[in-house]
């Protein structure tokens, strides 16, 4: 040990003994911050399904290899920061002693090899990854880069540094076989080796490669200690617990059911809530629960979840990643305000600092930033709103943004927390919406409608649609039609082709008709948690009085509907309506299995399946539709998003009620993808698709940039119509109520500007 080594390690260890402690108190520090948020006890177990879901998370990148082309060089630099650690820590005695190695283990040629693979995996993973970042970078035009928005310096440093540990890894061992202290075998050593061959015998030189190794990790810890906010570096811890603790403890993504309105850890009861006390969502930062938190702090800003977003990819001012990133920028620069008990009430008092001088202490920056409004255009006080409104309401929940994050941050949820505190206490939110909210609490549904025309759509049937009369009798099915079945003149197609399928499978079902009322699914999705709430409970009363006696497993619903699809199988249960619920793709594909429907004239067309979020992403029903579409005889042509990264329509999170006024249309993006498949159809399996598209290739036609030909179909009409091909239309049936692909004098649907549906606009808002 010489005057250098001596040097050098000293000031290896001083330098340690100060970032470790500036890390350490900033680990400290963020756990603090963190549990400022909401409580929240639905995370806290069962234990093993969630250490499971970490292990497969981390260990195989499962969701980080959703994009294919990433996964791979993130999976070396993970393996190559948790292992490598082992070899940081070793550089302690590298530096003084050059011979060091670990007991044991030091010389042993699987350890050998590890270290090879682990310095060269990480400078390529490393440099892979930097590579792609200025691939991606957001010089690149019309929003396509997923970095917009991104903190460039923030990920180079991270990345600069995971390079120099490869290669202090790789320099200390390569010196050590220069300089005889190591003589590995070529297969554990085949870069190190070599590359020995051409360096200079230097004791000194491992002792200076292994201080290199030793503080680049030092210095990462100390800017990492000092900058909370860098999540690009501090996922590497967070993301294990934000993992852990996501939402669904079988390990799926925060989808489907909407996490329930929460007040100090417990879910909302509307009867006994009180505004002065209890949380009504997420009205300040500290509303968010300290998962929520968690969330904030540990977005990678990896932009994924921006490069899926239909309403980024469509001009619109909303990207989740910088919505989370906005969040936690302001909740760490409240923090301090906060830790001192900083609170206000809902008039924005102060309620929580006291005395003389309340705020002594606290950093004037930290005042400033409590002032903020969460929600609030930039002209607002304390500097305007951490969110605008026209990012909060550009959001269709299409869950895009969940299924692609690779840490389970719960996007949907955060917003349409937003969105709740906006509606229930603020009541602001787009007029538009207002004519929703009061048909839904005055008439049961959107549209404003009487309970009494909920069974129009079975007139002209040449069949008897059963109607529930207090009996279920041998029933197999209740088939719940929805609003917009029962009265927006497309989605009736849909539900006489369902009816009629049905009926020549000799599936036995009821309707509950004027029983029926809206789930409430637009009304949650709009914020609006109360309606959702009265909507949902007298469902659920009637549902259960209609099941009354019958046997869990034979309460079956069939629905025509993605979003009655969802709000009944996966939001019902929290109120005590627990059903065996199906989309009609999933029961007429099984029927077809069973040869129960016979497709005997094949439609020889292109199409192309569009698939609803909220029957795809939400619910991971894939297949069953492009099934009925191959039964139908029609050749499927998927568009380039499709799946789980498929487009949205445009119409969810309640902006089938609102207009779009910024940027393209998404109706029309997604339509401009479907058209350049080619198809002859446009099939889905919703109503709201089947509206949002029909309109977008009306005004493509109208612009001459579509086919007159092309029509958008429910894939239960494409089998229909090839089920029933070649059949004369019964006498005094009109043709249109069989529910075939196109109307009997080969009309296509006609748009909403020429046959009016939905909630009647104010002239002002057209």
């Amino acid at each position: 040990m010489g005057a250098l080594q001596i040097t050098m390690g000293v000031i290896g260890v001083l330098v340690s003994v100060v970032a470790w402690s500036v890390f350490v108190s900033g680990v400290l520090r963020q756990v603090r911050i963190i549990r400022l948020g909401q409580p929240d006890s639905t995370r806290n177990g069962p234990f093993w399904p969630r250490l499971r879901t970490l292990i497969k998370e981390f260990a195989a990148h499962t969701r980080m290899n959703k994009f294919r082309h990433v996964g791979p060089w993130h999976w070396l630099v993970m393996w190559g920061f948790l292992l490598g650690s082992l070899a940081l820590f070793e550089a302690y005695g590298e530096v003084f002693v050059p011979h060091f190695a670990w007991p044991i283990i030091g010389h042993w040629a699987p350890w050998q090899l590890l270290l090879e693979l682990l310095g060269l995996g990480t400078v390529l993973g490393g440099v892979a990854l930097a590579i792609i970042r200025q691939l991606n970078h957001p010089r690149r035009a019309d929003r396509q880069s997923r970095f917009a928005g991104s903190n460039f310096k923030h990920a180079y440093f991270v990345e600069a540094v995971v390079i120099i540990e490869g290669l202090g890894i790789l320099g200390v061992k390569a010196f050590k076989i220069s300089s005889g202290i190591e003589d590995p075998a070529l297969w554990t050593s085949f870069v190190t080796q070599p590359l020995a061959a051409i360096l200079p015998t230097s004791t000194a030189a491992v002792s200076v490669m292994a201080l290199l190794k030793l503080l680049s990790g030092m210095i990462w810890l100390l800017v990492v200690g000092r900058t909370l906010t860098m999540g690009v570096a501090w996922h590497r811890f967070s993301a294990f617990f934000n993992i852990y603790f996501k939402r669904e403890d079988d390990g799926g993504v925060a989808l489907g059911a909407l996490k329930p309105m929460m007040s100090g850890g417990k879910p909302l009861d509307f009867e006994e809530a009180d505004p002065e006390k209890d949380v009504f969502g997420a009205g300040k930062v500290e509303d968010f629960t300290w998962k929520g938190w968690l969330d904030f702090s540990t977005c990678t800003e990896c932009g994924r979840c921006q490069s899926q977003c239909p309403a980024w990819n469509t001009g619109k001012p909303l990207s989740p990643k910088l919505v989370i990133t906005q969040l936690r920028d302001h909740a760490y620069a409240k923090a301090p305000y906060l830790l001192a008990g900083g609170k206000k009430d809902v008039t924005g008092e102060e309620v929580g600092l006291t005395g003389d001088n309340p705020y002594a202490g606290i950093d004037v920056l930290a005042l400033a930033e409590a002032e903020r409004p969460l929600v609030g255009t930039g002209d607002g006080d304390g500097g305007g709103g951490v969110i605008d409104p026209d990012v909060l309401w550009s959001c269709t929940t299409c869950g895009a943004c969940v299924e692609q994050c690779p840490v389970d941050i719960e996007h949907v949820d955060h917003i349409v927390d937003m969105r709740r505190y906006q509606v229930m206490i603020e009541s602001n939110f787009p007029s538009e919406l207002n004519g929703m909210f009061k048909n839904l609490e005055n008439k049961g549904n959107p549209w404003g409608q009487n309970a009494r025309d909920r069974l129009a759509w079975t007139e002209d049937l040449d069949f008897e649609v059963p109607v529930f009369d207090g009996e279920l009798g041998d029933a197999e099915y209740l088939f719940w039609v929805g609003c917009a079945g029962a009265f927006e003149d497309r989605a009736k197609k849909t539900t006489r082709a369902v009816a009629e399928l049905l009926h020549i499978a000799g599936v036995k079902y009821t309707v509950l008709g004027p029983e029926e009322t809206c789930t409430g699914d637009p009304a949650r999705r709009a914020g609006n948690e109360f309606v959702f709430q009265m909507l949902a409970q007298q469902n659920v009363e009637v549902l259960n009085s209609v099941f009354e006696g019958v046997e869990q497993s034979k309460r079956k619903i069939v629905v025509t509907c993605a979003h009655c699809f969802n709000t009944l199988a996966n939001e019902y249960p929290e109120l005590g309506g627990t059903y065996e619920v199906v989309h009609h793709t999933q029961l007429l594909n099984r029927l077809v299995r069973e040869k129960r429907l016979t497709p005997v004239a094949p439609i020889a067309q292109d199409v192309t399946y569009h698939d609803p979020c909220y029957l795809g992403r939400h619910n991971k029903v894939y297949e069953a539709p492009r099934e009925l579409v191959g039964a139908s005889g029609a050749s499927l042509r998927e568009m380039p998003r499709h799946a789980d990264r498929s487009m949205c329509c445009g119409a969810g999170g309640a902006r089938m009620w609102m207009e779009e006024r910024i940027g393209k249309r998404i109706n029309v993006e997604r339509v401009d993808e479907a058209l350049g498949t080619a198809p002859s159809k446009i099939a889905t399996g919703c109503p709201f698709c089947r509206v949002m598209l029909t309109d977008g290739v009306t005004a493509r036609q109208n612009e001459g940039k579509a086919a007159e030909n092309v029509e958008v179909v429910d894939v239960a009409q494409l089998l229909l119509s090839a089920v029933k091909r070649g059949q004369p239309v019964a006498a005094g049936v009109s043709a249109s109520a069989t529910g075939g692909e196109a109307e009997a004098d080969g009309r296509a649907d006609l748009p909403t500007d020429e046959v009016g549906t939905g909630t009647v606009q104010p002239d002002e808002d057209k």
